[in-house]
């Protein structure tokens, strides 16, 4: 089990090479409980879990990371209504990190955009931005915010201008 956990995080560590753009840094993930599942593509860490790559650091009680022959597709982070999943990371044109939190959390690797979902908050410089769904595109730094389809939570932002 060691050596198919060692091999797993190895190329995880790998596939994960272009996740942000920090390509020198290697994976490091820390739960109370791991699941691997091969077959499916699916690790699923709980317990506190945390994921660090470079200056990306998601933290939840469940993290999830899917992957397709061996490459990573996204990462999903739950919290919950109490301990919200939590997202931040350095970006180069930001004086601040951008950090986020929200119930769950969703990274979608080749799209390189994370969907805040559920009592969503994201800080990106002086800027922030709440509501039920926000989508953050960090190529294009481009950020979209909506109502939940069954909600009226309404939206709100501010930013410095």
């Amino acid at each position: 089990m060691n050596k198919l956990i060692f091999l797993f995080l190895s190329l995880l560590s790998f596939a994960l090479h272009a996740l942000m753009g920090d390509h020198k840094a290697f994976v490091d993930v820390k739960a109370q409980t791991v699941v691997i599942d091969e077959p499916r593509g699916l690790s699923t860490y709980t317990g506190n879990a945390e994921v660090t790559k470079g200056s990306l650091v998601l933290s939840a009680e469940e993290i999830q990371i899917f992957s397709v022959k061996q490459t990573v597709s996204k990462i999903i982070a739950k919290g919950s209504k109490k301990k919200l999943a939590h997202y931040k990371q350095s970006q180069p044109n930001q004086v601040r990190s951008v950090e986020a939190n929200a119930q769950t959390i969703t990274y979608f690797a080749n799209q390189q955009l994370v969907r805040l979902e559920g009592n969503a908050h994201l800080i990106q410089g002086l800027d922030s931005f709440s509501g039920s769904i926000l989508s953050y595109d960090i190529k294009k730094d481009k950020m979209v915010a909506e109502k939940a389809k069954n909600g009226d939570q309404r939206i709100k932002f501010k930013i410095n201008l």
